[in-house]
């Protein structure tokens, strides 16, 4: 279902967004470019007259409750965005009774939802490895299946949008999706737009087109990687995830997060017989990541040069080995880096690094 084709009004939905916003020292919301991007799907579902519920994360309290993590403190941004009164249910698993009474045009915002460890679906307290995990594993999946029919439960649509955990196997991402049939949840706005820009891009990009992607785990990234060593002409990797990658050339990286089970799928995805081999074409850098979808930056860092490396990128000083300086105009950032489309300076200078085919 299209969520431009569902009229809302006599129907109760529930929404997740990404109000995961950074807050100051008092709980004070600095930058609520979360919020605004939600409007559109919000502002539809309460002008069509339905009533809206809105669940989120914020931070990772892994599962314990913690104050500085809970969305009360956003309740008045969200309401002054809105233009209506949100009101508040302090706890997301047990909000029956907030979710019943909502009417038309009035909307609802559900506590952290990680508060739950059932969100994320991951054991708590219980070492990684050992059979007391796997039992652990298969019965809080089983627990997240719970929780998941129980947010359904408040509502008869599902929207998501929320664009930047919609990878996540998550409770409020995937598993509740399951509770709903196929004309009753839909992709929000948001979500539609980024599918429709990133769509474009693969599609329609001028070459030579090179993509960024980062992030921690390359388990999670790792049919993204595939997907587009077909449509690149360079695929840079960075974040967390490019360790796995290094360790899979030789390289040392100490106690670096890493995922040595992924260590297979690495190499392979490095062999020089690859028309678009990745990793092996630079110097990396500890990190990589974009201030904008035109700018390259690197952390200052030491990095190791690989006996597989042909032109290779010098994170030092940001300059490739062509000598063409990359624009470096604001503090480099850190974190999961997005699919990114650079331009046609980086573009060229990265080109210039890569081997011939």
């Amino acid at each position: 279902m299209k969520i431009e084709n569902f009229n809302f009004a006599g129907h109760k939905a529930i929404v997740r967004v990404d109000f995961n916003v950074p807050l100051d020292a008092n709980g004070n919301v600095t930058d609520d470019t979360r919020i605004r991007g939600a409007l559109p799907t919000l502002k539809k579902i309460l002008s069509d007259g339905g009533a809206l519920i809105m669940m989120s994360h914020m931070g990772k309290p892994k599962g314990k409750v913690k104050p500085e993590l809970s969305l009360s403190q956003i309740v008045k941004n969200v309401s002054a965005a809105l233009g209506v009164e949100v009101k508040f249910a302090k706890d997301a698993g047990n909000a029956e009774a907030e979710a019943s009474s909502l009417k038309g045009g009035e909307a609802l915002l559900l506590e952290n939802l990680r508060y739950y460890a059932e969100e994320e679906g991951k054991p708590v307290g219980v070492e990684k490895g050992t059979p007391e995990y796997d039992a652990a594993k298969a019965e809080m999946k089983n627990r997240q299946k719970d929780f998941a029919k129980k947010l359904a439960s408040y509502a008869d649509v599902y929207v998501n949008d929320a664009f930047g955990t919609a990878h996540r196997k998550h409770a409020s991402t995937a598993v509740i999706a399951d509770y709903f049939d196929a004309d009753h949840k839909m992709l929000g706005l948001l979500m539609e737009k980024e599918v429709k820009a990133i769509d474009n891009v693969l599609k329609n990009a001028e070459h030579p087109f090179t993509a960024i992607i980062g992030g921690s785990k390359v388990s999670s990234k790792l049919a993204v990687i595939k997907n587009l060593l077909d449509k690149v002409d360079n695929l840079i990797i960075g974040g967390g995830m490019g360790y796995t990658f290094i360790k899979a050339q030789g390289g040392k990286i100490g106690n670096s997060l890493h995922e040595d089970d992924l260590m297979p799928e690495a190499s392979m995805l490095l062999r020089p017989q690859r028309k678009r081999a990745l990793t092996s074409r630079f110097r990396w850098p500890r990190w990589l990541a974009t201030s904008s979808l035109t700018t390259l930056i690197a952390k200052r860092s030491t990095s190791t040069t690989f006996p597989t490396a042909g032109r290779v990128w010098t994170p030092r000083n940001s300059r490739l080995r062509t000598g063409r300086r990359l624009s470096c105009r604001r503090k480099p950032s850190y974190g999961t880096v997005r699919l990114a489309y650079l331009n046609s300076r980086i573009s060229r200078a990265a080109r210039a690094t890569s081997p011939k085919p």
